[in-house]
Parts: C-alpha cells; structure tokens; sequence
C-alpha cells in the first residue's frame, strides 16, 4: 500500500497537529507516494534498526523518537543522525515519527501505561487548551436534524465521554436574495422571513476543514452562513500525563515490585516513602518532571515517570513519592501500542516490531 495511506491510519490515533512546539513528528524521509512492503516499529530510529528494516525488507521505520530533532544543515555522515537518514535514503526507507502527539491523546502512550499498571479509566493530567472550537450555524428547521446528524458524523459535538452534543434554539432569519442567486427558500428581490433552527457544537480545531465540508454538504442553504469561536475550554481527552486509582491498595514497596514486573526494571529511582499504603497513581512516559505539581495537585500517591534530575527528587516536598523508572522503560511498549493498532488496521499487511533495545542507558 502507499506510505499515505499509512499515515492517514497513524494520524488518526494521533493527529499531528496535536504534537508539542518542539516537536519534529511526522515524515522525516520518504514521500507519501511510495509503496511500502513492510513496516519495522521502534522507539529510536539509529543506525541499527535501519539495518534490521533492511534485512526484514521492510522499507519504512516508525519510531516514537524523531531522529531528526533540530535543522541538518549537512548530511556528511559524522554523526548518528546523519549517518541514519543517509542509510535510509540509500535504501529507499521511508522515516515516520509519532512522538508527543500520541504522548497527548487518550488511547496513546499513557493509556499503555495505565493498562500495564491495571488503571481503568484514567484521567488525562494536564488537559490541553486552545483544541477546542465552537461552530454556530442556522438552517430552517425542516433540515435541522440533517444538519446536525451531519456534523456529528464529521466528528463535531464530542464533549469529554459523551458524543452528539449539541445545542439549538429556535428563531426567525431574514434575507434578500439578489437576481444571481438560487435561493433554497423565498424569492429573488424579496425579503423573506425564514423560521430557523441556531445550532451550536464544539469540535477540535484539527477537524475543523472536515467539519466545514460536512456542514457544506448537508446543508440547504446556497451560501451558508455560520461563525466560528476558539474556545478557553481544556480539552478532557488530550494532554499530557495521566492519573487513576489501582484496583486496590498496595504497599508501597509491593507497588515498587509491580513496576519492576510490569516494566523489566533492574532499578526505580524514587524519593523516600511519604506513604506506606497508596492507591491513586500518576504517571507519565519519557521526561515528566514537568508535571510534578499537577501529580501533586491531584493528590496522586506516586507519580511514575522517567529523566528526573537530581534537585528535582526535592520538590516532592513530601507530598508524594517520585518514581523514576527511566525514560526509554516508560515508553519501550510504545512499540506494542503501535504494532497493535496498525495490524487491527491493516491485518494483511507485514508489521515487525524491532528486536533492538535501542535503550543508551545501560545499568551495572
């Protein structure tokens, strides 16, 4: 199938738009006309799961980590970075990251971790804004449940759990419709009075052109009149980090042993124990020292996550214990998420998740 096509599938779990200001997710190398026979998933895309790509024919990589981070200005080859993407285009592999955008969606990297932590239902922890738009428009009130059946199916009118929510009044609409227009009610050079239904509903800014052709489609009207608002409103189903409670309380020390089987830890990094029973947990894969006063905020017990730095373990301030289980232990079945979802999408297609502990951190 073509890379594209890919791509459209991968986007849909995590839209791109989605991703972090310091990002660089999305197609590093290749084009999206390009057929793909086989697909290797990692973590890192280095040098060595080029190779592994080549000897398992598979001409495209996802990884979760963007090799190219910053801007190349030059591909000699005298580094990692460079001697990977000048491996790749020689082979004719196709380079695809999905980082922070699948770290900040529902069913991404965190929910991973929850599942492996036996979490149902968890929250997001630090919900995004500026994602969520509003659209009013009106139609006559004969069309009116068409047009909001439409938008729902564009996606429009999904608020936190709950979906086709929309809000509608009733009032009167007025127009005059020139010699050059086919109106759909009234007659030309005549002001005419139309009973209309006013529709609201919110949707994510990234299907606002999906959600506009939809309302184009199904609605009467020749020209459609409608508005649209951002919204300060925190998206509950997108940002970073999450929280929940396990099954049942633990001990912490027994929790500490649960990571360590869940996650094949030889060590956990953690503060002193400001609590010897816990139960409600927050986490967050790769570098999470960034949400430790929203862990706090929730009253989480333990906050699980990787990369924190040594002056960071005294801001816990004996609210919490700070787990570190490392960077690359956190997120390593981000590989599973990802070979799951794509061989539910494309059951005929040849998915490999690499062999590779791509992992630089090595313990003695």
């Amino acid at each position: 199938m073509k890379l594209a096509q890919i791509i459209q599938a991968l986007e849909s779990l995590a839209p791109q738009t989605l991703q972090e200001s310091y990002d660089n997710s999305g197609l590093l190398v290749g084009n999206q006309e390009m057929e793909i026979s086989g697909a290797l998933i990692c973590l890192d895309s280095i040098e060595e799961v080029i190779n592994e790509a080549i000897s398992k024919k598979c001409n495209l990589v996802i990884a979760h980590h963007p090799i190219v981070f910053k801007g190349l200005k030059s591909l000699t080859g005298k580094n990692y970075i460079e001697r990977t993407i000048l491996k790749a285009i020689k082979n004719d592999i196709a380079i695809y990251a999905i980082h922070t955008n699948l770290d900040n969606v529902q069913q991404g990297v965190n929910a991973k971790i929850g599942e492996l932590l036996g979490i149902d239902h968890p929250k997001i922890l630090l919900p995004k804004n500026k994602i969520i738009e509003k659209l009013v428009t009106y139609c006559p009130t004969e069309q009116a449940i068409e047009v909001r059946d439409g938008l729902f199916s564009a996606g429009a009118g999904n608020i936190g759990n709950y979906s086709e929510c929309s809000f509608s009044s009733i009032g009167t609409g007025t127009f005059t419709a020139n010699e050059n227009a086919t109106p759909f009610v009234g007659t030309r050079n005549e002001k005419h009075h139309e009973e209309e239904h006013k529709i609201e509903v919110v949707f994510e800014n990234y299907n606002r052109s999906k959600v506009l052709a939809k309302l184009n489609e199904c609605h009467p009207y020749e020209v459609v009149a409608y508005s649209l608002y951002s919204t300060l409103n925190s998206h509950p189903n997108i940002g970073s980090g999450m929280f929940g409670e396990l099954d049942q309380e633990l001990e912490i020390n027994a929790f500490f042993e649960l990571l360590k089987r869940k996650f094949k830890l030889k060590i956990i990094r953690h503060t002193t124990g400001t609590k010897s029973i816990v139960k409600k947990i927050a986490w967050c894969g790769g570098s999470g020292s960034f949400l430790l006063d929203r862990a706090k905020a929730v009253k989480a017990d333990v906050f699980v996550t990787g990369d924190f730095k040594y002056h960071e373990f005294f801001d816990h301030e004996n609210n919490l214990v700070i787990a570190d289980i490392g960077h690359y232990e956190s997120e390593q079945f981000t590989i599973d998420l990802l070979g799951d979802f794509l061989k539910e999408k494309f059951p005929k297609f040849a998915v490999h998740l690499t062999k590779i502990n791509t992992n630089p951190v090595n313990y003695y």
